[in-house]
């Protein structure tokens, strides 16, 4: 009995301890819901749709507001203006890479995409070098992502026009240009090592290539093993992954929306034609192919938060202190799906990045990379990717999908913190 009054004293006084170190950091954080001990804000956000959540909270708590996951603060940037103050005009002092407990207990702090401070700056200066070494924004890289687009092109050819799930297929094109790079050959699709390679990118195991031993006895070195191989990780992950899901999805929105899609091939015949593969010089006289691109990567918004970053150093943004290390969570989809700058932002409309004259328009809000200091740093190859390899499958294509279009369900599901597209099944009939 004794023990038990005890027990539920102690209890009782860590709850309020709790409480009362939450009540105090969160009088200099932005107004938020009020947390539960320990478990914080997680009950009152749907994990299904956490876009809309964040919404909601938007429209109550302005838009800075607090999130507690667990018993941690996050704060969250919602709309353009504030996104762009954050990451943008405040670039430094936001370049942390905020807490992801799978990944850090993966990466460790290795590698581009979850490392911090001098290891982040180092690594990502050396991948930036080596990749132009490579060829990265020069002809040479082109002329691969030419090649992997006609062999894309071959291997969809075998199908014979019969229905088929395109998920591998585009799976393997821009990890064949990441192979290109990396290992300086592509691999044939059927090719075991590269399916085995496949296999592990899917699974998101952790890659594994040849180890670079530079500096292994530098204990401040940033260039060791382990911060190469995941490293050359993150190329494979951030280059495949995120690239075929997104050309998976344009196939998805191409079949249910096939007057768009004859307006793109009516384009491709009348600057490219039928004899000659499709270039990056071309994008410039493809005004409605351009904006066809930018719409389907607004619309499909794949990664609505981004990945979570971090403030670096204290700071004030909007009369409201953060404190360093303090998770940040800017909303993407607040931005893409912006009503003022995108008419009907829940709408497939390529005439949101298209002026009355019918020239492409660009916008501030075009953010599918993110923005600042963490922006993706494959931002020009993944363009460059889904430029060629669609007008290159829709150059030698017509697309036909099993079902009537009008039946197509372009629902993202959610997974974790991307958006992926229904499964589906499409024809490829050659020209």
């Amino acid at each position: 009995m004794v023990i038990g009054v005890f027990l539920g004293l102690v209890l009782s006084c860590l709850l309020l301890l709790s409480l009362w170190r939450q009540s105090s950091q969160r009088r200099q954080l932005p107004p938020g819901p009020t947390p539960l001990p320990i478990i914080g804000n997680i009950l009152q956000i749907d994990l299904k749709n956490i876009s809309k959540s964040l919404r909601d909270f938007s429209k109550v708590y302005g838009p800075m507001f607090t999130l507690y996951l667990g018993r941690k603060p996050a704060v969250v940037l919602h709309g353009y203006e504030v996104v762009k103050e954050a990451l943008i005009d405040h670039g430094e002092e936001f370049a942390g890479r905020g807490t992801f407990p799978v990944f850090d207990k993966i990466a460790k702090g290795h590698g581009i995409v979850f490392s911090n401070g001098r290891i982040w700056k180092e690594m990502r200066r050396f991948s930036l070098m080596t990749l132009r070494n490579f060829g990265m924004g020069k002809r040479s890289i082109e002329d691969r992502v030419q090649e992997e687009a006609r062999c894309l092109v071959e291997e969809l050819r075998k199908t014979n026009g019969s229905p088929c799930d395109p998920t591998f297929i585009l799976g393997c094109a821009p990890c064949n240009v990441i192979c290109s790079i990396v290992f300086q050959k592509r691999f044939d699709y059927k090719d075991q090592e590269f399916l085995t390679l496949m296999n592990i990118l899917n699974e998101n195991v952790e890659i594994l290539s040849s180890p670079w031993i530079q500096e292994k006895h530098n204990p401040k070195t940033a260039f060791t093993s382990e911060n190469l191989i995941f490293s050359a990780g993150d190329l494979f992950a951030a280059g495949t992954e995120t690239t075929s899901t997104t050309l998976r999805y344009s196939l998805l929105l191409l079949l249910k929306y096939p007057e768009v899609t004859a307006k793109v091939q009516e384009e491709i015949d009348h600057v490219i034609g039928r004899h000659r593969s499709p270039c990056m010089q071309d994008r410039s006289h493809m005004p409605y192919t351009d904006a066809v691109l930018h719409e389907i990567q607004r619309y499909i918004d794949l990664l609505p938060t981004s990945l979570p970053h971090a403030v670096t150093c204290d700071i004030k943004l909007r009369n409201y202190l953060i404190p360093k290390g303090t998770t940040v969570i800017a909303s993407l989809t607040s931005v893409l799906h912006d009503d003022k700058e995108f008419p009907n932002p829940e709408k497939f409309d390529p005439g949101h990045f298209l002026d009355d004259n019918g020239n492409f328009k660009k916008s501030d809000y075009f953010f599918p990379f993110s923005t600042g200091k963490r922006i993706c740093m494959g931002e020009g190859l993944a363009r460059m990717e889904l430029f060629l390899f669609l007008t290159t499958i829709l150059q030698n294509f017509n697309l036909k999908s099993p079902v009537d279009p009008k039946d197509l369900d372009t629902t993202a599901v959610a997974n974790g913190f991307a958006s992926v597209p229904p499964e589906f099944q499409i024809c490829f009939n050659p020209v």
